[in-house]
């Protein structure tokens, strides 16, 4: 959580320009050297999790993160949490570090958040899992 809050305020570059910091989150998926303008949810996630040793699933895609690590009953703070967007049966999807929940949200810290790393809130309805790493996911 420590990374992900230091990197707060990191965002987008209008078109026609880019922001590096973001070509980096992309740096250990399967989309890296790719710009600011690719979904980059799942990038910041990936990248988070190796500044603190713990390898993810070196995929672009948001929902990649359901098959990664153990699946948890109840949300701890810093879990990985995975949502649906749009339509649940769909491949798209986002995901985000957990914060909390109220009655109707669940609040995460994630990148591509209003094209942004910051804190957002999202209808607990969309949540699909959350995932927390398993022993042999540390480097």
């Amino acid at each position: 959580m420590r990374v992900a809050e230091g990197e707060m305020g990191v965002a987008r570059f209008p078109s026609g320009q880019s922001n590096a910091r973001i070509t980096e989150y992309h740096a250990d998926t399967n989309i890296r050297g790719y710009d600011d303008k690719a979904s980059w949810c799942s990038s910041f996630v990936n990248w988070c999790l190796a500044e603190v040793g713990i390898r993810g699933t070196g995929s672009a895609l948001a929902r990649s993160w359901l098959e990664w690590g153990q699946a948890l009953d109840q949300p701890q703070l810093g879990c990985i949490a995975v949502l649906s967007r749009d339509d649940p049966a769909s491949w798209r999807g986002h995901v985000g570090f957990f914060l909390r929940t109220d009655a109707q949200y669940v609040y995460l810290l994630g990148g591509n958040q209003l094209d942004q790393v910051c804190e957002l809130a999202y209808p607990l309805a969309d949540v699909l899992g959350y995932r927390w790493p398993r022993p042999d996911d540390y480097a």
